[in-house]
């Protein structure tokens, strides 16, 4: 959900036109501006791509409780490091299982995350897994 969350944000600042391109009889256009977070085509495309991303993630085990955790390790597209960090690649069978969490998950709640989306909602993750479905367990919830 991070990176639906990070692609939203961005999306959030942009507007783009929706409406028809007919003519109304009084020669005017019938379009208005709206967040690109809130198109049906970005918001399919971001769903459809989001966990190809998963291979940016590793796996990492905690010394101390041993809990094993994905964290990005991977710059976003943008950052300055990102040109020089992509010549080189990577290749994990550790993702594997993040990627394919990911396609069940965007697979089973793709309504729920849109319509959280639609709302504007911020802290996606965290709605999506207290209020519109049961994928976590609050026992174990613990805050970064």
């Amino acid at each position: 959900m991070d990176e639906v969350e990070y692609d939203v944000t961005k999306a959030r600042q942009q507007k783009i036109k929706v409406g028809s391109f007919r003519i109304n009889p009084d020669g005017t256009q019938e379009r208005k501006k709206t967040p690109l977070a809130q198109s049906e085509a970005f918001l399919t495309e971001l769903l459809d791509n989001v966990c190809e991303r998963m291979n940016d993630y590793k796996l990492e085990e905690d010394p101390v409780t041993q809990e094993k955790t994905f964290k990005r390790f991977a710059p976003r597209k943008g950052d300055k490091i990102y040109k020089e960090f992509k010549k080189f690649f990577f290749h994990s069978d550790a993702y594997r299982p993040l990627k394919f969490a990911c396609e069940t998950i965007i697979e089973e709640y793709e309504d729920e995350i849109v319509s959280l989306i639609a709302q504007e909602a911020h802290y996606l993750a965290d709605k999506l897994c207290n209020e519109n479905s049961d994928l976590c367990d609050t026992s174990n919830h613990t805050e970064l």
